[in-house]
């Protein structure tokens, strides 16, 4: 694995993309959205997770986060354990999730090809954390996640985006507490 593709510290800024295996649009629904907004919200309050932006998009999660407390790669892993088990578990009991059998049967598979899960699988293994080492890097990022639903046609401006720290950037009160870059 690349230099680039590790946490080394938890106290540096890093840009970190988790994405939905097969691409599949999960995210289109918005209580599958608030729990990943719960989730983050237990490891600000309990394991020290800073997030300074982030981004939920139809099956992809964009983020600069930090931790003053628990390692980011076991913060990265928690989260991800957690909201997979419970994202799969809301899939199932939806009565209105229309594509559920298919949902279902793409994470089993995906899950018995991969040895480190048991049985099914809902996020890529990778997050390719990138530490945001330079200004420039950093305002880069900040650009392209707050951008990213614009670029998908969403909306026409960032602050639009509801699922986005783009809101607080823009002095509007957003989702989560964020840590906002000066």
């Amino acid at each position: 694995m690349s230099r680039n593709y590790k946490f080394y510290e938890k106290t540096e800024l890093y840009f970190v993309t988790y994405t939905v295996i097969k691409w599949i649009d999960v995210f289109t629904r918005n209580e599958y959205k608030d729990l990943l907004l719960e989730s983050w919200n237990y490891c600000i309050k309990n394991k020290g997770l800073k997030i300074h932006a982030w981004c939920i998009m139809t099956n992809h999660v964009h983020m600069i986060i930090s931790s003053e407390k628990e390692e980011l790669n076991h913060i990265m892993r928690d989260m991800k354990s957690f909201t997979s088990t419970s994202l799969k578990k809301m899939i199932t009991e939806n009565p209105v999730e229309s594509r559920k059998s298919w949902i279902l049967k793409m994470m089993k598979e995906a899950g018995t090809k991969n040895k480190n899960n048991k049985g099914f699988q809902f996020w890529q293994q990778h997050n390719h954390p990138i530490l945001l080492n330079s200004n420039f890097l950093l305002d880069q990022k900040l650009n392209y996640i707050h951008n990213n639903p614009v670029k998908a046609g969403f909306v026409m401006e960032p602050e639009q985006y509801l699922y986005s720290s783009a809101q607080d950037y823009a002095g509007i009160k957003g989702l989560i507490k964020v840590e906002l870059i000066e």
